[in-house]
């Protein structure tokens, strides 16, 4: 059983220190989530299977039956198009091995301080991948829009063309009525690194003023109205765009939390843990960028 005052250490001085701070990690997809809780561990929720209303009657017309209609004819008839889900929660849990009471007291390393934010690195990291397998279709796309690299990759600098591929990307957006301005271009950092390349040498002379830029700044924030994330969670040889808060939903069951159980004489251990479920929501606004790297 847990001791109380153990938690009420851990939470109010170390685990508050830790959390405050936990955004400037690269384990950061959740806030771009839309986030909402649930109160039951079984989901159910609609994914919207098209970007806007039809114009036509049937699949097959290729007149817009909504302009120019005539006087006294009946309305074509039309509507949106969902596709109804159930999803169940997931458990993201982790303890640590025992925090000896010797360590904690003589250690130069604060063996207890270090425990906890590994923990909910681990935690948090696996919450993550779950909401990129989730915006990416576990890299099987079937609802998301996705386009093969130009030639061999990003990593070719003879053949290659990134700011092509993401500007694809962002049209295949557009055409289904979502604005990808101020979207986000979520790649690993061997994409960023290719990127970067691209950008800096190889059209470095064409744009000397960003070339230069990027050199003094060493990494890119912000490039064609996207805002770029690098993190180790997402896969090499793909570049995922999407729209923060509109394509996918975190539903939270159960927060992270943390708790702490004393061990009379001996020492602690510390547990974390959170439940929850991704949800794509509209996969029409997310594109993915295949074969970047040969």
């Amino acid at each position: 059983m847990a001791d109380q005052v153990g938690q009420i250490d851990i939470r109010g001085i170390d685990i508050q220190k830790f959390v405050t701070g936990f955004a400037d990690e690269d384990v950061i997809l959740k806030k771009f989530c839309r986030n909402a809780t649930t109160a039951a561990r079984e989901i159910r929720w609609f994914q919207k299977t098209a970007g806007y209303i039809s114009p036509l009657t049937t699949t097959t017309m290729t007149t817009n039956l909504i302009a120019n209609g005539a006087q006294g004819a009946i309305a074509p008839i039309t509507g949106p198009s969902w596709t109804r889900n159930t999803s169940y929660v997931r458990k993201y849990f982790v303890e640590s091995e025992l925090i000896t009471l010797e360590d904690e007291a003589d250690s130069d390393v604060d063996v207890l301080a270090t425990t906890i934010r590994d923990l909910l690195t681990a935690v948090a990291s696996q919450v993550d991948t779950r909401i990129y397998n989730v915006l990416t279709e576990s890299l099987s796309p079937s609802n998301i829009l996705t386009t093969a690299a130009t030639a061999d990759g990003w990593d070719d600098a003879a053949t290659g063309n990134p700011i092509l591929d993401i500007m694809t990307g962002m049209q295949k957006i557009r055409a289904y009525r979502y604005d990808p301005m101020g979207g986000v271009l979520y790649i690993n950092s061997i994409e960023h690194k290719n990127l970067l390349n691209y950008l800096i040498s190889v059209k470095g002379s064409s744009i000397p003023q960003f070339a230069s830029q990027k050199v003094v700044d060493g990494k890119v924030m912000e490039i064609l109205g996207l805002n770029v994330v690098v993190s180790e969670n997402a896969t090499t040889d793909y570049a995922l765009i999407f729209i923060p808060q509109k394509s996918v939903a975190w539903k939270s069951f159960i927060g992270l939390t943390s708790e702490v159980e004393k061990y009379a004489g001996k020492g602690k251990k510390v547990f974390v843990w959170e439940e929850g479920e991704a949800l794509l929501e509209n996969p029409k606004s997310v594109h993915l960028t295949t074969d970047t790297v040969v």
